[in-house]
C-alpha cells in the first residue's frame, strides 16, 4: 500500500509528466520498445530517485515493460508529492513525501526493499545500503542494479573491495552518455537554475567558489562564468586544479576562497568541504550551497549548534547570525540545491541518462545469472545506441567508418 501525501494532487502531478514526456524522445521510444518486448515481465524494480516528473516517467517506461514498480525517492527534499500522487494515481506503488524526517525517509527506502526486488536502481546508493544490512535474506533474489551517482559508486566500490557487495551492479554514472551530458551541462544548467530562482539575486560581478572541478564542477563553473560571475574553484587534485586554471578560472585553498566569495557551490562528494574556519571568514551575506550529493560538504551542524540566531531569510534560504555578526546564507539545508530549490536537471539531458537506466535495467535481466562480476560498466554498445537515438532525434546524421579505414585504424594495411 503506498504512503504519500495527498492523492488529490495527482492532475498536477500528471501535467509535469506530461510536459517532460513530450521532451524525453529516447524514453518515449524505448517506452513503445519495452511495451512490445516486455523484459521486466514477472519483476519487480525497486528504484530510489530523485521523485520528479523526469523520474516518474522513467517509472512508467519500465512499468510498460512489465516491471512491478516500488518506489521512493533519493533526497528528503527532492519528492515533488503532486508527481507522486501521479504515480500512484497511475497504479504504481511509491513510498515518499516531500520534507521527510530521517526516519520516514529511511522507513520508505526499508518498505521498497521490503518487497522483494529482482533489479535495484539507485541513487547514491541507499537501497543498495539497505537491503545487504537489514534485509540480507532477500539478496539471493536480486539479479542486479544500476546506480546513478559518482557518491553511489564510490560507496558501491568501497564495499566491492570489502568483498561485502553480493550482486552485480552497474556503474550508470560512467557511461559517457551521463557524465558527460548529465554531470557537466546538467548539473551546470539546474544548480544556477536553483540558485537564481531561490535567492533572486544577480550572479554577475559576483565572486563564485566552486569547490570540486569533476564533471559536475566544471558545467557550474561554465555556466557561472556564463552569467558574468569571476569563478574560483578549489580543489584536492592537482591534475584537475592544473585544468581549471587552464579553462580560465582562479585556484585557491578553501581557507583563501571564504574570504572573498559570494556564492559559494560545493560538488565534491565529499564531507566537511566548507566547515567552521571558513565560515568565520567569510562575508556578511555568503550563500553557500550544495550541488554533490549528501548534506555533508557543507557543515550546516556546526552553523545550527554555533549561530547566535537563525532565521528563514528567504523561502528555502536558512540565515545564520555568528557571534562575529556576519550571516552565512544556506540554501535548502545544505541539500542538492538543483533538486531541493529547483527541478533539477532539463529533461533533455535526463532523457540521456535514464535512457541508459532503462536499456541498463534490460541488460541485467537478459543476462540474469550470466554475470559473474559485482562492478559492470555500461556495455558500449548501450552507451553509443543513446548517443545515436539522441543524435536522430535531434535531425542530425554524422559519417560512418568504411571497412578500409576501419582495417586503418586497427592497424592494417
Amino acid at each position: 500500500m503506498s504512503e504519500i501525501r495527498d492523492l488529490t494532487l495527482w492532475e498536477s502531478g500528471e501535467t509535469k509528466i506530461s510536459w517532460v514526456r513530450a521532451n524525453m524522445p529516447l524514453l518515449r521510444h524505448l517506452e513503445k520498445e519495452f511495451g512490445a518486448e516486455k523484459p521486466f515481465a514477472g519483476l519487480k524494480i525497486a528504484l530510489s530517485v530523485h521523485l520528479e516528473a523526469k523520474t516518474a516517467f522513467l517509472c512508467r517506461v519500465l512499468a510498460a515493460g512489465g516491471a512491478e514498480m516500488y518506489i521512493t525517492g533519493s533526497n528528503p527534499l527532492s519528492t515533488q508529492d503532486d508527481v507522486a500522487a501521479a504515480l500512484v494515481h497511475g497504479g504504481l506503488e511509491v513510498f515518499a513525501w516531500y520534507g521527510s524526517t530521517e526516519e520516514e525517509y529511511n522507513a520508505h527506502i526499508d518498505r521498497v526493499i521490503s518487497a522483494g526486488p529482482d533489479i535495484i536502481i539507485d541513487d547514491g546508493g541507499d537501497l543498495v545500503q539497505c537491503i545487504h544490512k537489514k534485509h540480507p535474506e532477500l539478496i539471493s533474489k536480486v539479479i542486479g542494479g544500476c546506480e546513478e551517482t559518482t557518491t553511489g559508486i564510490l560507496r558501491l566500490i568501497g564495499m566491492n573491495n570489502a568483498g561485502e557487495l553480493k550482486f552485480p551492479m552497474v556503474l550508470v554514472n560512467n557511461a559517457d552518455c551521463k557524465h558527460f551530458f548529465d554531470n557537466r551541462y546538467g548539473t551546470g544548467q539546474s544548480v544556477w537554475d536553483g540558485i537564481n530562482r531561490t535567492t533572486n539575486l544577480i550572479v554577475a560581478g559576483k565572486n563564485v567558489v566552486v569547490a570540486g572541478y569533476g564533471w559536475c564542477g566544471k558545467g557550474v563553473s561554465m555556466r557561472a562564468k556564463g552569467l558574468g560571475a569571476e569563478v574560483i574553484v578549489t580543489e584536492v587534485d592537482p591534475i584537475k586544479a592544473m585544468e581549471a586554471v587552464m579553462d580560465g578560472f582562479k585556484v585557491m585553498k578553501m581557507r583563501d576562497a571564504a574570504k572573498v566569495g559570494d556564492f559559494f557551490v560545493t560538488v565534491t562528494g565529499c564531507d566537511d568541504v566548507i566547515t567552521e574556519e571558513d565560515f568565520k571568514v567569510m562575508k556578511s551575506g555568503a550563500v553557500c550551497c550544495n550541488a554533490g550529493h549528501f548534506d555533508c560538504e557543507v557543515d550546516v551542524a556546526w552553523l545550527r549548534s554555533n549561530c547566535v540566531r537563525t532565521w528563514v531569510a528567504r523561502k528555502n534560504i536558512q540565515a545564520y547570525e555568528l557571534s562575529n555578526g556576519n550571516v552565512i546564507n544556506v540554501i535548502a539545508e545544505g541539500r542538492l540545491v538543483n533538486l531541493a530549490a529547483g527541478d533539477g536537471h532539463p529533461a533533455e539531458i535526463m532523457d540521456m541518462s535514464f535512457a541508459i537506466q532503462a536499456m541498463s535495467a534490460r541488460y541485467l535481466a537478459r543476462n540474469r545469472g550470466k554475470l559473474d562480476k559485482m562492478i559492470i560498466d555500461v556495455p558500449r554498445e548501450v552507451d553509443l545506441a543513446v548517443a545515436e537515438m539522441k543524435l536522430k532525434a535531434w535531425g542530425l546524421e554524422i559519417d560512418t567508418l568504411t571497412e578500409k579505414q576501419k582495417a586503418y585504424l586497427a592497424g592494417g594495411y
